[in-house]
């Protein structure tokens, strides 16, 4: 695609190494998202970031590991991670217990798109990242395959609790990790920070009334962003407070798409935010659905339409369902499970008490961590061999252990995937017999 204009080698070799990871940043064909890619390494990087970044490992590395891998200097290389840090490009890792630090290159999501416009006030040129953003995510689809065409992707829905009854907590169907009050209650560290999607949108001129302050970073994503000074820390009372105001503005939360330990919560609106368009634009399942569905009482329900008109992805429409000679009741809502993600946005604004959320007949697939869910990325982007290997880099046993069991705990289908990707007997041992999917 060379041929759409002249990008500098540095930044083409920083786009492939992007390609080692769960989430590419894959050049596209159209000439204005083409630009807009283009735009987005050159605001970010310098040629000289670019060329140390195309070098870097796309999974937690030590130090001196990195440097012998790049052939710097630990000395000289420190201070330019730590830069690298403080500008959303890499990302660091500290254990809690030895304060040791590990480096991995940012992904795009999440990861460096998010960074470049949480904070009001950098060196990046705002308006300009913008549009660089919006001309690459939405002038051609290339990036929402990469980031939301495959069955697993980055974010799940979470079901607003007040629509399961009057204490959620109580219902044996409803678990910790399906709840976002008990994700904040477990959380050891919470930071908010300004949402890259509603302040990208200002960028535009297009920014809706919701409140920008309210992306909430948890866990190691809240220390990260902390350290860097991409949000403030806040206490789980006012976590909680910011989750009950985005639910009364009819907000949909979506958290980390994983059980234990997500690094977020979005609380997102369907006009500006990038996962919730992906399924309006492209029609792409961008969201795993929070495994609740609405269902309407028919008794209660007048009608009205203000559910279908709420529903942040057009999954409600009124069908007419009799002749009463009164027009608006002759009208229900009928919900469209292939869309719905299970939010429970249509309940909060139902005025009647005519809708509620109730448990799925059919729970979709959470990763247990993001180790699984990486794992089901690059699966199914055929990227297994760089995920375990990365050119010879050694992973340590750790990392092998965790591996090896979410191999271990995948499905069929997935399982010959991997051995089709990989070579290796190291690996056809961990995956063992595989019964045939089709069986």
């Amino acid at each position: 695609m060379g041929h759409l204009g002249h990008i500098k080698n540095e930044y083409r070799s920083l786009a492939k190494r992007l390609e080692a990871g769960p989430v590419a940043l894959p050049e596209p064909a159209d000439p204005h998202a083409w630009e807009g890619w283009k735009e987005i390494l050159e605001i970010l990087y310098t040629p000289e970031d670019a060329e140390l970044l195309s070098r870097l490992p796309v999974m937690p590395s030590s130090l001196r590991k990195i440097a012998e891998r790049v052939k710097i200097d630990e000395a000289d290389l420190a201070p330019r991670l730590d830069d690298l840090c403080d500008r959303g490009l890499v990302l660091d890792l500290v254990h809690p217990k030895t304060g040791k630090k590990k480096f991995l290159l940012a992904p795009p999501v999440v990861g460096f798109f998010e960074f470049s416009l949480m904070r009001a006030h950098d060196h990046i040129p705002k308006k300009r990242m913008a549009e660089a953003l919006e001309a690459y995510t939405h002038h051609d689809r290339v990036f929402a395959e990469e980031v939301f065409s495959g069955s697993t992707v980055i974010g799940r829905a979470l079901v607003y609790e007040n629509s399961l009854g009057e204490d959620p907590t109580e219902t044996p169907e409803v678990l910790d990790w399906e709840r976002a009050t008990a994700v904040i209650g477990s959380a050891r560290e919470i930071a908010v920070s300004l949402c890259y999607c509603r302040h990208k949108a200002e960028h535009l001129g297009t920014a809706c009334e919701a409140p920008q302050d309210n992306c909430l970073s948890l866990n190691g994503g809240a220390e990260f962003v902390l350290r860097h000074g991409f949000g403030r820390r806040i206490d789980k009372a006012e976590a909680m407070q910011i989750l009950e105001d985005s639910r009364q503005r009819g907000l949909v939360q979506i958290a980390d798409n994983v059980k234990n330990q997500p690094a977020y919560i979005c609380n997102c609106c369907s006009c500006c935010c990038a996962q919730l368009q992906a399924i309006n634009q492209y029609d792409l399942r961008a969201v795993n659905p929070s495994g609740f569905v609405p269902v309407v009482d028919h008794g209660m329900c007048n009608g009205c339409g203000q559910c279908s008109r709420s529903c942040p992805v057009d999954a409600i429409e009124l069908t007419k369902v009799g002749d009463t000679g009164k027009a608006r009741l002759d009208l229900r809502p009928v919900v469209d499970p292939e869309r719905c993600i299970g939010c429970g946005v249509c309940t909060g604004a139902c005025s009647q008490s005519g809708l509620k959320m109730v448990p799925g007949e059919k729970k979709p697939h959470i990763p247990h961590n993001a180790i699984e869910r990486a794992l089901r990325q690059v699966i199914e982007h055929d990227r297994l061999a760089h995920f375990l290997f990365d050119e010879g880099a050694s992973r340590g046993h750790r990392f092998l252990n965790r591996v090896c069991q979410a191999l271990n705990d995948l499905p069929p289908v997935q399982k010959l995937l991997a051995r089709e990707q990989v070579q290796s007997r190291f690996v056809r041992a961990m995956l063992g017999p595989i019964d045939d999917p089709g069986v």
